[in-house]
């Protein structure tokens, strides 16, 4: 389902997304009514602008923690105009919470003219991983911080952990940093290791481990 108060914007992302193969359930213009069609069919995913009405401010993280609460196997993309990082962070840290976290998103709009990065992250949500837009991250760990368990991480851990924290798999962290599997491996389990992470199933630590780094 896309929800969109724009129009046009909302047509033409339905028909990128149909044209790519994916079944664009319903078209929505506010939360109330994003809400309402989920519970008449889930889909898989929801993809929904961040700013809708009536304030034009957070309705559409707010559809996203509600739809976690009535519908925690919908996957949820939220778009936004501008980065705007402590959104991004509230979608990690409502997942952190859960025991089982469920597929949530935070891209640029700008992205969708990149089709392939587009698809990439509405299938990564589906099936339950986590997509948070690489100028985020940038920004986030660009800034001043005081002293964290992050210092104890190696250059290469914090590289590693880095391209964790935009949602890739372990095979992506590979293919970004020409490593072997088994050294991309090590890596990851240095950093549980380091920030403390020693139980719990490794999806949940990844979440965790990520929270961590972009919190500083």
């Amino acid at each position: 389902m896309v929800a969109d108060d724009a129009v046009l914007f909302r047509e033409g992302l339905s028909r990128v997304l149909a044209d790519a193969g994916f079944q664009v359930t319903a078209q929505v213009g506010d939360a109330p009514a994003l809400l309402a069609r989920v519970a008449e069919d889930p889909p898989d995913v929801c993809v929904v602008d961040i700013r809708m009405p009536p304030t034009h401010t957070s309705e559409g993280l707010d559809a996203a923690r509600a739809l976690r609460e009535s519908h925690p196997e919908v996957g949820v993309l939220v778009l936004s105009a501008h980065v705007e990082p402590h959104f991004a962070l509230a979608l990690i840290e409502d997942g952190a919470r859960d025991v089982g976290f469920g597929g949530a998103g935070y891209l640029l709009k700008e992205r969708v003219a990149d089709l392939a990065e587009l698809t990439d992250a509405v299938r990564r949500v589906a099936g339950g991983g986590l997509v948070i837009d690489p100028s985020v991250v940038a920004q986030l760990v660009g800034r001043a911080r005081a002293r964290s368990p992050l210092d104890d991480l190696t250059a290469r851990e914090r590289e590693v952990l880095a391209v964790m924290a935009e949602g890739r798999s372990n095979q992506a962290v590979c293919e970004r940093l020409y490593l072997s599997p088994k050294t991309v491996e090590a890596y990851v389990r240095g950093v549980f290791t380091k920030l403390g992470l020693h139980q719990g199933a490794d999806d949940n630590r990844r979440v965790l481990a990520v929270l961590a780094f972009l919190r500083g």
